[in-house]
C-alpha cells in the first residue's frame, strides 16, 4: 500500500494505490478522504435518511430488491474486482456474492414484520392503556468494512442498515476500495438523486474520522486491535458500536464422528480463503481413539490444497505484514516441540503460504491462543470431550465453532462459548439468513443477520395511550389510602403467591 500526494491539484489531494497481493501489480489508484470529505459525506446522508425512511418499508424493499438485482446481474465483473484486489480465486468470490444475496433479500423481505409497530399487552395495574412497541431508525450508520470478504461481510451491515430506514456511509478496507465502490455505483443506479449509500476511500486516518463523525451507529468488522482503537474514537461522542473482531474457532471431533466429513470440513474451514477468515477453523481437538485415522484423512486431503498458481484453489495472502505473524506462529511451535506433518517455515514464499498441519502444539503457543489468520491448523489429542471443551472454551476469542459428532453433537455445541456453533458441518450457521451472527470476548459484540441484525441499527420506542381514567390513580396525588389498599391487594394476589 503506498500513499501519494499530488501537489499540483487544487487542494492537495492525496490517493494511495491498491496492488495485485499475487503480483504486485497496481490495480486503482483512490482518494485518502479526510475529515471535512467524511463530515460531507455524512451530512448529505442525515438529508437522504430521511428521505429513505419515509418511503417505508416497501418503498425500501423495492429498491434493495433492484439494487441486489443489480449485484446479480454484474456478479462476474464484480468476482473479477474482488480477486484482482485481495486475491480470492474468482469461484470464491461468486460464492460470496451468492450469500451476500441471499442475506440482503432476507432483510428486505422481513423488516417490516421485525421492526414494525406492534401491540403488547399491559399489566394488571395498567389495563387501561394500549401499549405499543417500534424500532426506529438511527438516522445514518458508518459501516467500517474489512478486505477478507469485501461483499459479504459489509453487506451484513449494510444492507440491514438500510432496510431498517437509515442511510449509510461506507468506508471499505484500503485493500479493497474498488469492490466498495461497485456496490455503490450499482445501489446509485437503482436511485441516483439521494446519496442513501456513499463510501468513502481512505486509510485509518478516514475510518477515525468517521467514528468521530455525526453518525448514529459505526458498524466496524477488523481485528480485535483495530476494534479497540474503533470504541476509543466513537467514546468520545457516546457512539454506539457494532463490533465484530477476531476468531480463533475450534473444530471438534468426537469418537464416533464421520472421519472423512470432518477432515473435509477442516480442510475448507481452515485453507479456503488461504485461512484469511474471522470464522476459519483454526484449531482442530480429536478424541484419542479417532486421532490417528483423522490425522491421515487430513493430511492427504490438505495435501491436495495449494497456493501459488492459476488453477489454485487458495490465493496469496492479502496484507503483507500477515506473513510475518504466520512465520511467528509456525517458527514459535516448531521449536517449542510440535512437528509439522504437512507444510511448515518453508511453506511461506512470497506472498503465498502452502498448508500446513501442526501437531503437538503446547496450549500455550501463539499459534494456538493468537489468530493467525493464515492457512494453517492445530490439531490436538484429547482424552474426552469434557477436555475438548474446557481447551476450546479456554481462549480469549468466542466467534464460532464447528462440532462433528454422531450421537452427543448437540451436548458438546452446548457447552462451548461462541456466538455460534455448527454441528457435522462447517459454518452453517454464517450461511442462514434468519440466524444471527457475532462473537463473546475478544471476538466482539452486536449482530449482523436475522432480527437481531435489523434491530442492531435501531432504537426501540415504546407508546402508550390511556383509553380510558384509571380506577387506581396511581402516578397522581389523587392516590389516597383506599388505592393504597386496593394496590397492596392486588400485590399479594398477583406476586406473593409460591408458584407450585
Amino acid at each position: 500500500m503506498s500513499v501519494s500526494t499530488d501537489n499540483h491539484a487544487p487542494s492537495a489531494v492525496s490517493t494511495f494505490d491498491v496492488r495485485d497481493p499475487a503480483t504486485g501489480e497496481v490495480v486503482g489508484t483512490y482518494p485518502v478522504h479526510d475529515r471535512h470529505a467524511v463530515d460531507t459525506a455524512v451530512a448529505a446522508a442525515h438529508e437522504a435518511a430521511t428521505w429513505w425512511h419515509d418511503l417505508g418499508f416497501a418503498g425500501r424493499a423495492r429498491h434493495l430488491d433492484a439494487w441486489r438485482a443489480q449485484i446479480a446481474t454484474g456478479r462476474n465483473e464484480l468476482a473479477q474486482i474482488i480477486h484482482r484486489e485481495m486475491g480470492k480465486p474468482v469461484s470464491d468470490a461468486k460464492l460470496e456474492i451468492a450469500m451476500a444475496l441471499e442475506h440482503l433479500r432476507w432483510a428486505a423481505r422481513n423488516a417490516e414484520k421485525v421492526l414494525g409497530r406492534r401491540s403488547v399487552p399491559s399489566s394488571m395495574l395498567t389495563l387501561n392503556h394500549a401499549a405499543t412497541v417500534e424500532y426506529l431508525p438511527l438516522g445514518v450508520v458508518g459501516v467500517i468494512g474489512p478486505w477478507n470478504y469485501p461483499v459479504f461481510t459489509p453487506l451484513g451491515s449494510i444492507s440491514f442498515a438500510l432496510a431498517a430506514g437509515n442511510a449509510v456511509v461506507f468506508k471499505p478496507s484500503e485493500y479493497t476500495p474498488g469492490v466498495g465502490l461497485w456496490l455503490a455505483e450499482a445501489f446509485a443506479r437503482t436511485m441516483p438523486a439521494e446519496p442513501v449509500l456513499q463510501v468513502i476511500t481512505g486509510l485509518g486516518d478516514t475510518g477515525n474520522a468517521l467514528c468521530r463523525s455525526g453518525v448514529g451507529k459505526i458498524g466496524f468488522t477488523g481485528s480485535t486491535a483495530t476494534g479497540k482503537l474503533v470504541l476509543a474514537a466513537c467514546a468520545e461522542n457516546l457512539t454506539p458500536v457494532l463490533m465484530e473482531c477476531g476468531g480463533k474457532d475450534a473444530l471438534i471431533v468426537d469418537a464416533d464422528a464421520d472421519l472423512s466429513a470432518a477432515a473435509g470440513a477442516a480442510v475448507w474451514g481452515g485453507l479456503s480463503n488461504a485461512g484469511q477468515t474471522c470464522l476459519a477453523v483454526e484449531r482442530v481437538y480429536v478424541h484419542a481413539d479417532v486421532y490417528d485415522d483423522f490425522l491421515v484423512e487430513l493430511v492427504a486431503a490438505a495435501g491436495q490444497i495449494d497456493a501459488g498458481r492459476a488453477d489454485s484453489k487458495i490465493g496469496p495472502i492479502t496484507m503483507p505484514k500477515q506473513l510475518a505473524i504466520i512465520r511467528r506462529h509456525i517458527e514459535d511451535a516448531v521449536a517449542r516441540g510440535a512437528r509439522a506433518v504437512l507444510g511448515g517455515p518453508d511453506a511461506i514464499d512470497r506472498q503465498f503460504v502452502q498448508p500446513t498441519i501442526l501437531v503437538d502444539v503446547p496450549e500455550d503457543a501463539s499459534a494456538v491462543t493468537e489468530e493467525t489468520f493464515g492457512p494453517t491448523l492445530t490439531v490436538t489429542k484429547v482424552r474426552d470431550m469434557d477436555q475438548a471443551v474446557e481447551l476450546v472454551n479456554r481462549c480469549a476469542y468466542g466467534l464460532g465453532g464447528t462440532v462433528f459428532a454422531r450421537r452427543n453433537g448437540r451436548d458438546i455445541a452446548d457447552r462451548i462459548r461462541a456466538g455460534g456453533i455448527s454441528i457435522n458441518a462447517f459454518v452453517a450457521h454464517a450461511t442462514i439468513p434468519a440466524l444471527p451472527l457475532g462473537g463473546v470476548g475478544a471476538s466482539g459484540f452486536g449482530r449482523v443477520h436475522g432480527p437481531d441484525g435489523l434491530r442492531e441499527f435501531t432504537y426501540a420506542k415504546a407508546t402508550t395511550r390511556q383509553r380510558f381514567p384509571s380506577p387506581l390513580p396511581l402516578t397522581s396525588f389523587r392516590r389516597d389510602h383506599r388505592v393504597d389498599m386496593v394496590v397492596d391487594l392486588l400485590i399479594a394476589v398477583l406476586h406473593g403467591r409460591k408458584r407450585q
